[in-house]
């Protein structure tokens, strides 16, 4: 395969990756109109958000280990079909289950196009330096999807119906199978020739995450209680009887000793850290400046460009970073950066703060942009080429769960500190702060008081999401060994 084909053919992977990863994002900003026309509970509301997530998170580790055998580029073109028709009927729910039910499908597609599309980068880029390249931009592409999501969204909402947020995607599926000619011929992974599919491996990982996943979102909503205890129960003795297999199996579903390599270890935790943050941040500071500080759509994504820019820079260049401070320091030093940004939009408010919020979340950026091309190269890095999508499967599970804990978690505790602080003020109110703003109607000291608890519930949660970040980074220190010769080590 000659070398511009291979570039060539990396341009057109980039186009599953942004979908997937700015489909998340790029919700946040449609959600107050979506709320308006298909007016949601609040429960329901979290499900759109997270349906998505959760199913691209409990099939993930199956669909890399499923490309490996049966092709990666026929799933890649398999995945984004399906991925397709549910962005279609996104786009036309008309009513909140028909909604979640489309983004589940979505889910089911997404989850076959990130790990097929790194699996095919690493081998379709031999030369290590080249593949180090390509997994560069091809972070740069997954974190910038993720940042630039919401300005796309507010393009899309100024001139159309919260529907084309969706409907986008249709188009670029086209150009992906019009294209796919440039990708390098199937390729699958030898050793599964021989070995039997791990069924009940996957019944038990499946099972076991979207058990648990369940158990702590209805902990989050509905708190402590026999349904949250049992569910609870049966996810973690699901997920320990996968672990039990996967060591037992001759051919287990997913290697568990890769998690004892320090870096991949590291790289999984940081995605936890990192996901949850940038997830919990996206969501809470584009209903900030929409709800609160009554923008549009378009001037709350115009305001999210500084972010976007980060992102995108720092994951071309921490490759650079990496060589010349080493892994351990660039993996810790990322999670610091991200956790100062959360710690500046402490200062945001409901009539200031705008500085605090463009430099925060331009500084978060920084840390998100190279802790996430790190992760992203040293999960292929860590193992041969033919197991790419075994070790692509548990990054981007990593992810993709982080990202629909941040919004569970950190989401929920927003909420719930919204609604106690109200009614610590003396305003009995459930719902969220679409629902105050549509009913507050003239009276501006309940319009007023809404909007200051609801600046308090984001404050709460971004500083959860800056301890948690500092955290990682102490265990980063404490975990990785210290490097002798950055140069060398990198």
């Amino acid at each position: 395969m000659s070398t511009n084909r291979r570039w060539w053919g990396l341009g057109v992977l980039l186009l599953p990756v942004l979908l997937v990863s700015m489909d998340v994002s790029v919700l946040f900003l449609a959600m107050p109109q979506l709320a308006k026309d298909l007016d949601p509970s609040p429960t329901a509301a979290l499900w759109i958000l997270d349906s998505y997530s959760f199913v691209i998170a409990g099939i993930l580790i199956t669909m890399g280990s499923l490309g490996d055998r049966i092709g990666r580029r026929r799933l890649l073109l398999t995945g984004a079909t399906v991925f397709g028709i549910g962005s279609a009927l996104a786009a036309f729910a008309a009513a909140p289950a028909m909604l979640i039910g489309a983004r589940a499908l979505m889910g089911v597609g997404g989850a076959t196009l990130l790990p097929s599309s790194l699996a095919i980068i690493s081998t379709m880029f031999p030369d290590e330096n080249e593949r180090s390249r390509a997994i560069g931009i091809w972070t740069s592409a997954f974190a910038g999807g993720a940042a630039i999501g919401p300005i796309v969204g507010g393009l899309l909402l100024h001139h159309f119906w919260w529907g084309s947020v969706f409907l986008i995607n249709v188009p670029v599926v086209a150009i992906l199978w019009f294209t796919y000619w440039l990708l390098p011929a199937d390729s699958r992974s030898p050793a599964t020739d021989s070995a039997p599919f791990d069924f009940l491996g996957v019944a038990l990982s499946v099972g076991g995450i979207f058990v648990a996943v369940y158990a702590i979102k209805h902990l989050a909503l509905g708190g402590v209680d026999s349904t949250t205890i049992g569910v609870g129960i049966l996810g973690v003795a699901l997920l320990v009887g996968f672990v039990a297999h996967c060591r037992r199996a001759e051919h287990p579903l997913v290697d568990l000793g890769l998690l004892r390599n320090p870096r991949f270890a590291v790289a999984i935790c940081t995605t936890l850290a990192a996901m949850m943050s940038l997830a919990a941040t996206t969501y809470l500071v584009n209903e900030y400046l929409q709800s609160v500080t009554g923008r549009d759509p378009l001037g709350a994504a115009l305001l999210g460009i500084p972010m976007a820019a980060t992102v995108c820079a720092f994951s071309l260049g921490s490759a650079r970073i990496v060589a010349r401070v080493g892994i351990r320091r660039a993996f810790t030093g990322a999670l610091l950066v991200c956790a100062a940004g959360m710690i500046l939009l402490q200062w945001t408010g409901v009539h200031h703060g705008l500085w605090a919020f463009l430099i925060g979340t331009a500084i978060a950026g920084i840390g998100y942009g190279t802790a996430f091309s790190l992760v992203s190269d040293v999960a292929v890095g860590s193992v041969p080429p033919e197991r790419a999508g075994e070790a692509t499967g548990i990054s981007e599970t990593s992810f993709e769960l982080s990202q629909a804990l941040g919004l569970a978690l950190l989401g929920s505790l927003a909420a719930v500190v919204f609604e106690r602080t109200l009614r610590d003020n003396g305003h009995a109110f459930r719902g969220t702060l679409t629902d105050a703003v549509a009913t507050a109607g003239a009276d501006t000291g309940f319009l007023e008081a809404a909007k200051s608890a609801y600046v308090t519930g984001m404050h709460v949660a971004l500083g959860t999401a800056a301890v948690i970040l500092l955290v990682m980074a102490v265990v980063t220190v404490v975990v990785l060994p210290r490097e002798q010769n950055s140069a060398s080590e990198a």
